[in-house]
């Protein structure tokens, strides 16, 4: 998806007047952290938010980035406006990571949005949660999994060529866990 209308599920974040859609249609969202299941949509959220305000956008991974690579972002977005810094799976900064971060995100050089599947009051330091909206990301129901399965069959660039019958739907979501992404790699 690459719009909030196009989002499957997290209607109580991205719904008509919820409060992560009413901050992206007046331009200005909050620093945020994600936190959900896998699969449940935060990166693509992080994605719909860069695109529609488009916003210059970062995105660091947190296992294989760290201090250096958050520096180096800040001194870029120090000569953008309005750049968001998306890293994913923020629980794994350590401390002295997380504190990288504070000055730029009070400052307003970046809008942080970070993606956690761990509950952030224990793994995000209490300084940059202060600064954060937590945002709860539920999980994806067997209606809203069948509908991105769907969905995909007919609008993905290659599935949509081929002639695809589902015989075991219930199996297919029962395997994937609530994980849109499982379902669509099963």
């Amino acid at each position: 998806p690459s719009t909030l209308d196009e989002l499957v599920g997290q209607q109580h974040l991205t719904g008509k007047g919820s409060i992560l859609r009413t901050a992206i249609e007046h331009g200005k969202i909050p620093s945020m952290i994600l936190w959900g299941a896998p699969g449940t949509g935060k990166t693509t959220i992080a994605h719909i938010i860069a695109q529609t305000l488009k916003a210059p956008f970062f995105q660091l991974s947190a296992i294989s980035s760290g201090v250096k690579e958050v520096r180096e972002v800040i001194e870029e977005a120090k000569t953008k406006t309005g750049c968001i810094l998306f890293i994913d799976e923020i629980h794994r900064f350590n401390n002295g990571q997380q504190d990288a971060l504070l000055g730029a995100v009070e400052k307003g050089i970046i809008t942080l949005i970070g993606a956690t599947t761990e509950n952030p009051s224990f793994e995000v330091n209490s300084a940059l949660l202060s600064r954060c909206q937590v945002y709860v990301l539920k999980p994806l129901t067997d209606k809203d999994l069948i509908h991105v399965l769907h969905m995909a069959i007919r609008k993905d660039e290659l599935l949509h060529r081929k002639s695809i019958e589902i015989k075991e739907t219930e199996a297919l979501i029962n395997i994937s866990g609530g994980d849109a992404r499982k379902l669509l790699n099963l």
